[in-house]
């Protein structure tokens, strides 16, 4: 278990501000909501917030800060978005740059930043209720359609577990509870039924083959909306890097279903 699993998440988004912390947000401040993050100009804001709505599985919106404005003051007063994730994505007129673990000299004055649930958030649910989250998953690129928005759209990114059918009952019992964090699961089985690239995830190492005594469970995916963003061809985009999420004040189960 990660050293700052327990960690309070002032204290974890201090150590990504001072740089003390840049790996995965996996296994940390657990029982805290944690978010995806994208930041783009207020030109294509609207349009970008209209996809999320028609598109809330893969893209349930959090918050939506104000022009400029790089603190969410909703869910974390005092943060900063641009300092406080472990890594950044960048990308410029619809190609990924390297990532950057501080955002400062990319941010702009026009710049509106958006907060998306993260499946991230239900990790402690699924390990309490016996599945476990450590590995065996990936983010994948499928051929399901999402609804387009103006200049956003393109296809539904999933996080895939392998998980045995004992635990896949289980998985969607516990994250039908979190619809702001992507909800229960889109599909089981067949990752060629919804077109799923085992060849080249997002996330995750290539995969020849679906091990024997397990079945794929397949959740819609925050990076979807990176993905939109992408096939818009921006300017300039800044977002999270995947799994590299933002960690808010609020504890996950606030925004669970009792």
């Amino acid at each position: 278990m990660s050293e700052w699993a327990h960690a309070h998440p002032r204290d974890f988004r201090q150590a990504c501000r001072d740089g003390r912390y840049a790996g995965t947000t996996r296994g940390v401040a657990l029982g805290y909501l944690q978010c995806n993050v994208v930041m783009i100009r207020e030109a294509f804001a609207y349009e970008f917030l209209l996809y999320c709505q028609r598109n809330q599985g893969a893209c349930p919106v959090i918050e939506v800060l104000d022009t400029g404005d790089p603190m969410p003051h909703l869910t974390a007063p005092g943060a900063d978005l641009r300092t406080d994730l472990p890594s950044y994505a960048v990308y410029r007129d619809g190609c990924r740059l390297d990532d950057v673990t501080d955002a400062r000299s990319l941010w702009q004055p026009d710049f509106v930043a958006f907060l998306i649930g993260s499946g991230i958030t239900f990790d402690e649910a699924l390990e309490d209720a016996g599945v476990p989250t450590g590995k065996d998953r990936w983010v994948l690129r499928t051929k399901l359609p999402t609804i387009r928005a103006g200049r956003f759209h393109g296809p539904m990114a999933v996080t895939m577990r392998w998980l045995s059918p004992e635990q896949a009952i289980r998985a969607v019992q516990v994250t039908a509870r979190f619809p702001f964090n992507h909800g229960a699961p889109i599909h089981i089985g067949d990752p060629e039924a919804i077109g799923a690239d085992l060849a080249n995830p997002l996330v995750g190492p290539p995969v020849d083959k679906v091990r024997d005594g397990v079945v794929p469970v397949f959740w819609a995916c925050g990076v979807t909306p990176q993905e939109a963003a992408l096939a818009a061809s921006l300017d300039v985009m800044v977002t999270h890097a995947p799994a590299h999420g933002f960690v808010t004040d609020w504890e996950a189960r606030r925004l669970a279903i009792p």
